[in-house]
């Protein structure tokens, strides 16, 4: 552990000292926040006595997306939460804009250190330790992502940032300068188990042990990590972090049962029920999407974030000692599909699809009949065979049977040759919208 006396200490103490820093950061955000003046004060939350704890939370109301960007203004790009002035401000990071105008996430210099720290924490617990060399592929200059890799070095590790776009490289990089470690995204993870098939590169012995996967659900898929590992030669655990909240929240341990929270300190998270915003229980197996309060943040902090990340949670005591929740994401709520009622996530079929490998590459592609969210079935899937693999009737009906009895749903399987679907060096387009 980085910091064991922080990672192992009991959830009750945690919550107790969390309690503290939340109240802090409620007298903060009434002090210095027009936009959660404007939002806690005619809900009656006037000051910290009337909002109180962190056992009254789920009485504030949640923070949406959509409401930050409609604050922002020509003169305040940040948005209306923003807290202090531009002077204090030493980095601004920037969301990609996918949905357009791009969010931008200021940080001062103590917010930075604590999303460096979180990062830290996050990925030690990957195994990875000082003296040792890690690759890095991703091209993270404007985006949160630019933070984790600041953990590297709090991490005493040597690294060799290689970015996207380049797979020969980093492929050389890895058989050159042997890096022990590799922090890339599962998609990126699996296109290089192609590759190396296909350059007679044999990555299987290679000096890369541990595969960090961040940036998209995946990792924690157990075929998915299976094919990864496989190819690989290495042990597979994954990230995952917020760009509003923060990067590389959670960090995965060697038992491989769901990722820690890393941000214990500087985050509360909690579960609701996405469909009607309740609060869901905190316990082994609760399902729900998650909601994440800054306590510790400065530059623009978030109250009950809704981050419509869907994930399972487990806090039954784990073999490595730590003791903060741990969680699994299956997706998100922008990536969801609803096929007559049931809630279908690009990701799960994925899961449930590579498990037929190696009669298939891993790879698919969900094709909505119509716009939107709901889904009249069959829901056309195309799936791709794998390499030398030729059509089979049988195995389209075996996959489609499958995902029937374990997601509920009814798929159209089109098996499609090996090649068809596109590869990515980033994140897999998983939907074709």
């Amino acid at each position: 552990m980085l910091a064991p006396e922080i990672e192992s200490r009991p959830w009750a103490e945690q919550f107790v000292i969390d309690d503290a820093h939340f109240r802090l950061q409620l007298d903060y955000l009434l002090e210095r926040s027009q936009f959660y003046r404007d939002k806690l004060k005619p809900a009656g939350f006037d000051s910290v006595s009337a909002a109180g704890g962190l056992d009254d939370i789920t009485r504030l109301p949640f923070t949406e997306k959509s409401e930050i960007r409609a604050s922002c203004t020509p003169e305040n790009p940040i948005g209306a939460h923003l807290c202090v002035d531009r002077s204090d401000i030493i980095r601004i990071y920037s969301t990609s804009g996918t949905t357009g105008t791009p969010s931008y996430i200021p940080l001062t210099s103590r917010d930075l250190e604590n999303w460096v720290t979180t990062s830290a924490r996050s990925y030690s617990a990957s195994g990875v330790k000082a003296g040792e060399r890690i690759v890095s592929t991703y091209n993270a200059g404007p985006f949160v992502a630019g933070a984790a890799l600041g953990a590297f070095d709090k991490l005493g590790m040597c690294h060799i940032p290689m970015g996207t776009g380049n797979t020969e490289r980093l492929m050389t990089a890895i058989r050159m300068l042997k890096p022990e470690a590799a922090v890339l995204t599962p998609s990126y993870a699996a296109y290089l188990v192609e590759w190396a098939t296909e350059h007679k590169f044999d990555l299987k012995d290679s000096s890369v042990k541990s595969v960090l996967v961040a940036g998209e659900p995946g990792g924690g898929e157990p075929a998915f990590r299976k094919l990864l590992e496989e190819g690989w030669g290495a042990r597979v655990t994954e990230a995952m972090g917020i760009g509003d909240i923060g990067v590389s929240l959670w960090g995965e341990c060697e038992h491989q049962h769901g990722m820690h929270l890393g941000g214990r300190g500087f985050i509360h998270a909690e579960l609701i029920n996405a469909e009607t915003g309740m609060p869901v229980a905190m316990q082994d197996g609760a399902k729900g999407e998650l909601v994440l309060t800054h306590l510790q943040h400065r530059a623009a902090p978030l109250l009950r974030f809704r981050t419509r990340d869907h994930v399972e949670v487990w806090t039954s005591p784990c073999k490595c000692g730590r003791t903060a929740p741990r969680i699994r994401c299956s997706g998100r709520t922008d990536d969801m599909l609803i096929v007559r009622g049931v809630n279908v996530f690009p990701s799960a079929i994925r899961e449930v699809v590579s498990e037929f490998t190696p009669k298939v590459s891993g790879l698919i592609l969900v094709k909505p009949a119509s716009a939107g969210v709901k889904q009249e079935p069959p829901l056309p899937i195309e799936v791709e065979l794998a390499k030398d693999q030729g059509e089979d009737a049988a195995l389209a009906e075996a996959i489609r049977a499958r995902l029937r009895n374990v997601l509920v749903f009814t798929a159209g399987i089109k098996l499609v040759p090996f090649g068809s679907l596109q590869r990515s060096e980033y994140k897999s387009k998983l939907v074709q919208h």
